[in-house]
């Protein structure tokens, strides 16, 4: 048997990296071959899973501390991540966050470094952002934007959302009270009209937009292309091409809701197995009562198979039983 390994990460417990590794190594044990192929949706991990930083670049913080930003060059095109220029864990999380004040200015030093390095392909993972901007100081980072001419920015989204949208479904989660998130959702409106008079570009509608509080809308007013973030992983990575003749695809993510397979990772490589007629295992952390599953693809919950303290406490090796089962089973 041959198997791929495109898992994306358990959040808090095992690297997609990792978690392909363990995979690997049990499908060699049983005889298998294996091919690893960790991905990402465009949230945290987009970086790892295109080869990983081999660059640091010193931009301001979300709250306007200097924070060291890892990001990739190869050749031309840089590899991105806002979460590790303007993201929330950066603050510590929600708790010390400030939501209204909390800015993108770094992301946009960040890509305007890869600029300046001479890259003309950036890609830019948007997921775990601190704020809900707009995209605003991201958008004055790059100024005179006349410099992004010629260059090929494609904003790897995590969430289809659209701008105005940005405010309620996410400021909530970075810290925001009720009366924050209106004043967030009001200074998101005027934002849209200012972008639409100054660049001639109606954000408000565009599928992905509110990504990153509304950084993918910021970004796209001044020229970028916004992506469904699998997407641009699984064509840098070639994941069509290497499911192709496989006899299994171990997918996996550490939370497994109705998201999931709506444009998330996991739904992505069930997708890409299913046209391939690759049959998928999919294993999770833990998964929601109401998740509707494809046809044809297995779903093990790590928490209900083993418990919830070896589940986190002992994730790659859970995972690595599970998918020895799996090949026992032919």
């Amino acid at each position: 048997m041959h198997v791929v390994a495109a898992p994306d990460k358990f959040r808090g417990t095992a690297s997609a990296r990792d978690v392909a590794a363990a995979v690997a190594e049990v499908a060699r044990a049983c005889g298998c071959t294996c091919d690893e192929v960790p991905v990402a949706d465009g949230g945290e991990g987009t970086l790892e899973a295109l080869g990983g930083p081999n660059r640091t670049s010193t931009v301001t913080g979300p709250l306007g501390d200097p924070v060291p930003a890892a990001w990739r060059r190869a050749g031309r095109t840089a590899v991105l991540e806002m979460a590790l220029a303007s993201g929330l864990e950066l603050v510590g999380g929600p708790e010390t966050n400030d939501p209204v004040a909390a800015a993108t200015f770094g992301t946009g030093e960040l890509v305007a470094a890869a600029l300046d390095a001479g890259c003309r392909r950036v890609i830019l993972g948007v997921g775990g952002s601190a704020s809900t901007d707009g995209g605003l100081g991201a958008v004055r980072a790059l100024e005179p934007v006349s410099r992004l001419a010629g260059v090929e920015l494609v904003v790897a989204c995590d969430v289809r959302i659209t701008f105005l949208d940005a405010a309620p479904v996410f400021a909530p989660q970075k810290g925001a009270t009720p009366a924050q998130v209106e004043l967030l959702r009001r200074r998101l409106e005027r934002l849209a009209q200012v972008y639409e008079q100054t660049y001639g570009v109606d954000v408000r509608m565009l599928e992905g937009s509110g990504a990153a509080g509304g950084l993918a809308g910021g970004l796209a007013a001044v020229g970028a292309r916004l992506v469904p973030g699998f997407d641009v992983v699984a064509d840098e990575l070639e994941l069509h091409e290497r499911l192709e003749g496989a006899d299994l695809a171990v997918a996996g993510e550490g939370f497994l809701d109705e998201q999931s397979f709506a444009g998330k990772a996991v739904g992505g490589v069930v997708e890409l197995a299913t046209a391939a007629g690759v049959p998928v295992l999919a294993v999770a952390g833990e998964v929601l009562d109401d998740v509707v599953v494809p046809d044809g693809v297995e779903v093990v919950s790590l928490v209900e198979r083993f418990g919830r303290d070896r589940a986190v406490g002992a994730t790659l090796s859970c995972v690595g039983e599970v998918v020895a089962e799996r090949l026992a089973r032919g």
